[in-house]
């Protein structure tokens, strides 16, 4: 199995400002698996979280490591690639890039689309949000209409934890919803800015506006404290960088409803599917998100779609230079193709 590795740098039409800073560029990686005349893909983006900062200098250096290590097995050979990587202590990321890349290369070589080949119905899924970064509520509201120019918005996301406080929030939100589409779904992300008098207060004040449901409210690593809020919300609470794995979500199932999967925390679509099957076993709802991603790594998530309760894939959406094309966006619903594999091409080719 031959190893091909490059870098692509993405830019944002609009950039993104969270509760932690505002990302206007990455460079991600580009992973191509190649056997018997078959390429598989798989991306690698950026992203930091508490003590997980996996920057592409980072991944770049984990690909060289390995490349040798794979030569002599085949996309087929998932058990011995495991065993032959798993004391090397691969960043996330990594993982997600060639696992992407060995599920496209099989689904190419018996020519179906992964959701199809996992028996999985594409009328299931529900739409994409959009998301809205912290601002000004006149930036906010016009980030708004600037996606209502390039898509059909159904649900929106907007982003809470605002450094200026919750009365920021407030405005932010009004500002947001006053142009928003009647019919719209809302939820927000506060990605951890809140403290717990601050999220109980504001779930309180969102359940009246009619808000779907938070996310990560409290800081990662402060999970002991989400049973107080668990207790006392009136609205669902999601938890994104407080779960990254499997094993997170034993520990959660008490204090949240439901968990973010993100490709690139969970280490690809394998390590995703066994985390849908976990939460639904302790009845937990499902979303899933993204970071700097582009159309390659949310077409892959699109592929596991139907089993999402709630989905936030619009990072390629938000892209000037994406050099994928992939899954479809039909009536604000981000829609896997037929073409084998993950069904990606190179959008310049």
């Amino acid at each position: 199995m031959q190893i091909q590795v490059e870098t692509f740098t993405v830019h944002k039409r609009v950039p993104l400002t969270i509760s932690r800073g505002t990302t206007a560029q990455t460079t991600n990686v580009w992973l191509r698996v190649a056997q018997d005349g078959i390429e598989g893909w798989g991306e690698a983006s950026p992203f930091s979280v508490g003590g997980s900062r996996q920057t592409t200098e980072v991944i770049l250096a984990k690909f060289q490591a390995i490349a040798l290590l794979l030569k002599n097995v085949t996309p087929y050979d998932r058990q011995k690639i495991d065993f032959l990587l798993q004391d090397l202590h691969l960043p996330s990321s990594v993982w997600t890039a060639l696992d992407l890349a060995l599920h496209d290369w099989i689904g190419k070589r018996v020519g179906l689309p992964l959701w199809k080949l996992w028996g999985l119905d594409r009328d299931r899924i529900v739409p994409t949000s959009v998301t809205i970064g912290i601002g000004t509520p006149e930036a906010a509201k016009q980030r708004m209409l600037s996606w209502l120019d390039l898509v059909s918005v159904k649900a929106v996301k907007v982003k809470l934890g605002s450094p200026a406080g919750v009365e920021a929030d407030r405005a932010m939100l009004k500002a947001v919803q006053a142009v928003a589409p009647a019919n719209a779904k809302f939820s927000v992300d506060a990605n951890g800015g809140w403290t717990v008098e601050e999220a109980i207060a504001m779930s309180h004040w969102l359940a009246d506006q009619g808000i779907t449901y938070i996310e990560q409210p409290l800081p990662e690593g402060q999970e002991e404290d989400l049973p107080q809020l668990y207790q006392q919300s009136p609205l669902p609470i999601f938890v994104d960088e407080s779960c990254f794995h499997s094993r997170d979500i034993p520990a959660l199932s008490d204090r949240v409803h439901g968990i973010n999967i993100k490709l690139m925390k969970s280490g690809g679509l394998t390590e995703a599917m066994r985390m849908i099957h976990m939460a639904q076993g302790y009845g937990m709802q499902i979303m899933y998100g993204c970071y700097s991603d582009s159309a390659l790594a949310n077409t892959a998530a699109a592929q596991l779609a139907p089993l999402a309760d709630h989905l936030d894939l619009d990072s390629h959406l938000n892209l000037r230079d994406d050099p994928f094309v992939g899954a479809a966006l039909q009536d604000g619903c981000l829609i896997p193709n037929d073409l084998s594999g993950l069904g990606v091409q190179y959008a310049q080719a």
